[in-house]
C-alpha cells in the first residue's frame, strides 16, 4: 500500500466485483475505505469462490484488504441516522444498487448533497441512471453484448466467443469508477463542490470500440467477427497453434516487424502477405508455427523485434519472470498462519513509500470503533445493536 490518497475517506456500499475492484485499488493508494454492509449477507462475495481459511473465500479476499467494514440497517431509523453522520466527516460515496434504490431509502444525492456539499457521489450500475434500460437487470456478458464487443470477438463466420475475463465489470465498471471519483476530488479540491458521477458498465465498453466505431461513424466501414486488422483479419496479427498443441501470438502490424518474423523463420515467401486475411493466407503462415514447439519458437524470437509471445496458462503466469519482477503477486499473512496469495495493485509509483497492507476485514469488524470515533457511548452502541440498526 502507498499513500498518495492518505486523508480521503470513502464510504463503500458496493458488492460483488466493480465497486470492490474501484475501492481496492483506491485503498491500495491510501483512501480510507469504510464497507457499509447490512446486517444479512453483507458482501456475497465473502462466500462466493473457494472458501479459506476463517470463512471468507479467496474472491473477496482478492478484492477487499486495506478496508473496514461496518454493518449498518439503512433503511431507517438510528442506522440511517448513523450513515447521514459519516456522511458528513466522508469526501465519497459509492453505491452499485438500481437506479432508485437510494433515492427510495431517502438517500440519494440530492439528499446527501445538502448533508455534505462536498460529497463526490458515485454510482455504478449496468446501464446508467437514465434511458429505456437504466431499470434492466444484467451481467457483464450482457452488458458486452449490448456494447457491441462480444460481436467482435471470435473467428470469422463463426459464433462470438466469451472473453476470459470480466471487461464490463472491471474496464467498465470499476476501471471507470475510479476515474470518475479522481477526477470529480480533483474538481473538489479546486472548487470545494461535490459531483454526481454516473458510470454505466455498458459505457465504459462501448468506450472501448473506439476504433471500430470511429470508422464505422466517420466511413460506413462496419467490422466483423474476425474481419478487422486487431480481430484477426491479417495474418501479421492472429494466434497460432504450434506442433506441440499450444498458442503463440504474433502481432507483427508494422511492416519492420512482419519483415523480422519473415526473416527468422525462413520464410521469404511470407513478405507479401503481411496485411492479407484470406484462408490461404492464413495457412501458409500456421505452415511454419507446425513444424515446432512453442517454447522452440518463442526461444527463436527472444532476442528480436517480431511481437510474438507465448499463449500462456494461469499456472505458466504467476511463474513468468516479468510478472515476477514487477510483483503484480503478493500475499497476506492471514490468522492461523496461512499466506493468502492475491493480486498486487497495478499501478506503479517508482519512488513512493510503500506500507504494509491490512487484511480484507471481517464482517461489521469496525463498526464499534467507527461508532466510537463518532461519538457514541459504550450503552448507546448496545442499544443500537438490540435494536437492530448495526450488526
Amino acid at each position: 500500500m502507498i499513500k498518495l490518497l492518505d486523508g480521503v475517506k470513502i464510504l463503500d456500499l458496493t458488492r460483488l466485483l466493480p465497486g470492490p475492484y474501484c475501492t481496492q485499488m483506491l485503498a491500495d493508494m491510501g483512501a480510507e475505505v469504510l464497507k457499509i454492509e447490512d446486517l444479512q449477507l453483507g458482501d456475497y462475495m465473502r462466500t462466493m469462490g473457494p472458501p479459506l481459511d476463517g470463512g471468507d473465500s479467496a474472491y473477496f479476499c482478492a478484492l477487499n484488504r486495506n478496508k473496514k467494514s461496518m454493518r449498518l440497517n439503512l433503511k431507517g431509523g438510528e442506522g440511517q441516522a448513523v450513515f447521514c453522520r459519516l456522511v458528513e466527516t466522508y469526501d465519497v460515496l459509492i453505491e452499485g444498487f438500481r437506479p432508485g434504490v437510494m433515492d427510495k431509502l431517502n438517500l440519494g444525492y440530492d439528499r446527501l448533497s445538502e448533508i455534505n456539499p462536498g460529497l463526490v457521489y458515485c454510482s455504478v450500475t449496468g446501464y446508467g441512471q437514465d434511458g429505456p434500460y437504466r431499470l434492466r437487470a444484467g451481467h457483464d456478458l450482457n452488458y458486452i453484448s449490448i456494447a457491441g464487443a462480444l460481436g467482435l470477438t471470435g473467428l470469422r463466420n463463426g459464433a462470438p466467443v466469451m472473453p476470459g475475463v470480466q471487461v464490463a465489470d472491471i474496464g467498465g465498471g470499476g476501471l471507470m469508477s475510479a476515474v470518475g471519483i479522481l477526477a470529480a476530488l480533483v474538481n473538489k479540491q479546486r472548487t470545494g463542490k461535490g459531483q454526481y458521477v454516473d458510470i454505466a458498465m455498458m459505457d465504459g465498453v462501448v468506450s472501448w470500440l473506439v476504433m471500430y466505431l470511429a470508422d464505422y461513424l466517420n466511413s460506413g466501414v462496419k467490422a466483423g467477427r474476425g474481419e478487422m486488422q486487431l480481430n484477426g483479419g491479417q495474418v501479421c496479427y492472429s494466434i497460432y497453434k504450434t506442433r506441440d498443441g499450444k498458442y503463440v501470438s504474433l502481432g507483427a502490424i508494422e511492416p519492420k516487424f512482419w519483415q523480422e518474423f519473415c526473416r527468422l523463420s525462413g520464410r521469404d515467401d511470407l513478405l507479401k502477405r503481411h496485411s492479407n486475411g484470406g484462408e490461404e493466407d492464413f495457412a501458409a503462415v500456421q505452415q511454419f508455427f507446425s513444424t515446432r514447439s512453442r517454447d522452440e519458437i518463442v526461444e527463436m524470437f527472444s532476442q528480436t523485434d517480431a511481437c510474438l509471445e507465448p499463449v500462456l496458462e494461469l499456472d505458466e503466469v504467476v511463474e513468468h519472470p516479468q510478472i515476477v519482477h514487477r510483483r503484480l503477486i503478493t500475499g497476506m499473512a492471514m490468522p492461523g498462519g496461512k499466506t493468502v496469495k492475491t493480486l498486487a495493485l497495478p499501478i506503479k509509483f517508482p519512488g513512493a513509500e510503500t506500507y504494509a497492507d491490512t487484511l480484507p476485514p471481517a464482517m461489521g469488524e469496525q463498526t464499534d470503533e467507527v461508532l466510537t470515533t463518532l461519538g457514541y457511548s459504550r450503552e448507546q452502541i448496545d442499544k443500537m445493536r438490540a435494536d437492530g440498526a448495526i450488526g
